[in-house]
């Protein structure tokens, strides 16, 4: 009975959202406001020597020989296509099951989205996908494939990259949710032609703002980068390429790497998370999470399915308020703004079973037993 009258105080009292920040910083924050204290008297807030302190930590984080902050992920995405020499009217094959970032970059220089369906198991894009869909599109000419590491576990790597070798194609990996991820003990983002990143706050490793990265072990693209996120400065006052202003600024890279440091931590706890859940559903008709053999997962969401629809569960637990979400509730295929390119619901039966089916639950660090007991009660509610 006691129990009881937590969850309905709890329920009552208090929202579980889908991550709490300020949870997150409470532990650090004394070391977060000196490190925006130190940009604030140095006025080092464009570029400077916090953003080149941040690459330089990354790129021993991720063991990588360039990283370089740029002013948001979807940014970092464009900038990648467009140093990687893709054109506009040139097609990018990418998933029909991701954030709308991925086929918008792609878009916004001119290049096309060329969808491809998702593996049902770990929702991200297969070399066979990738495949079929270059040879269903011949009439385009297809230059670039962008494998996205969905909710925090990277796709196959290995068979993409033979793929887009085979096909001719430069390869570059999504890493917005999966920073820290890592693939055959590689990190993600580092085993294309470049890795994209973001630090959107709600991620893993989030900023107090927008920033973003791209991540390579080519030093032509590297320096590519650099040139197009500075307004096509290769020196100052003189502009080589026609360039763009994407640069990070410097309290997004003190925050983040004061955060940096806490991230494996960070990303521990969550897995612990996920496998209490994975044992709490056993026995139900819940689908937790598979993990594929090759992968190391980060779980930037936790996310669970279910047969039939996932509008009932999703209804119940905000009535409990418990900030379960959908991501993402229409595939980019059906999403009014791609209508040009003439996609018929039903040509990616995988991507619009998963947009039905599939939920996430709050997983950050810093949820208490009781809120986890609270989640796991509530959808075993609905569910029986």
């Amino acid at each position: 009975m006691r129990r009881e009258g937590y969850w309905k105080r709890l329920t009552l009292m208090r929202k579980i959202p889908a991550l709490d920040i300020a949870k997150q910083i409470a532990p650090i924050r004394r070391e977060i406001d000196s490190a925006i204290k130190r940009v604030i008297e140095k006025s080092d807030f464009i570029l400077g020597s916090e953003v080149e302190a941040f690459e330089k930590a990354v790129e021993k984080y991720c063991r990588v020989r360039f990283a370089m902050g740029v002013s948001n992920g979807t940014d970092a995405i464009r900038l990648a296509l467009l140093a990687l020499g893709v054109k506009p009217g040139e097609g990018v094959i990418c998933p029909a099951f991701t954030y709308f970032a991925t086929a918008g970059a792609i878009s916004a220089i001119g290049a096309v989205p060329v969808f491809a369906d998702i593996d049902p198991r770990t929702y991200c894009l297969t070399a066979a996908e990738a495949e079929r869909v270059f040879k269903k599109n011949r009439r385009i000419r297809i230059k670039a494939v962008i494998p996205v590491h969905l909710y925090g576990q990277c796709a196959d790597m290995d068979g993409i990259i033979k793929v887009a070798r085979k096909l001719r194609l430069v390869v570059i990996e999504d890493a917005a949710q999966a920073f820290g991820a890592e693939y055959k003990g590689s990190k993600a983002g580092t085993l294309g032609d470049c890795g994209t990143i973001s630090f959107y706050p709600g991620k893993n490793l989030g900023a107090f703002g927008d920033a973003g990265m791209v991540i390579t072990n080519k030093k032509q693209i590297a320096e590519k980068i650099l040139i197009l996120r500075n307004q096509g400065n290769k020196d100052r006052y003189y502009h080589v390429m026609l360039g763009s202003n994407n640069r990070m600024d410097g309290i997004q890279a003190a925050v983040l790497r004061c955060k940096l440091k806490c991230l494996d931590s960070w990303n521990s706890k969550r897995n612990r998370i996920a496998l209490y859940y994975n044992r709490s559903f056993e026995g139900t008709d819940i689908i937790t999470p598979f993990v594929a053999v090759y992968n190391k997962h980060i779980y930037h969401q936790y996310v669970l399915r279910m047969e039939g629809s996932n509008k009932r569960l999703l209804a119940y637990l905000r009535r409990k308020r418990i900030d379960s979400r959908v991501f993402y509730p229409v595939p980019l295929h059906l999403q009014k703004c791609f209508g040009y390119l003439g996609y018929r619901r039903g040509d990616f039966p995988e991507a619009e079973r998963a947009a039905r089916q599939i939920l996430a639950l709050p997983i950050y660090p810093e949820l208490t037993a009781e809120e986890k007991n609270y989640i796991v009660q509530s959808v075993k509610e609905i569910i029986k």
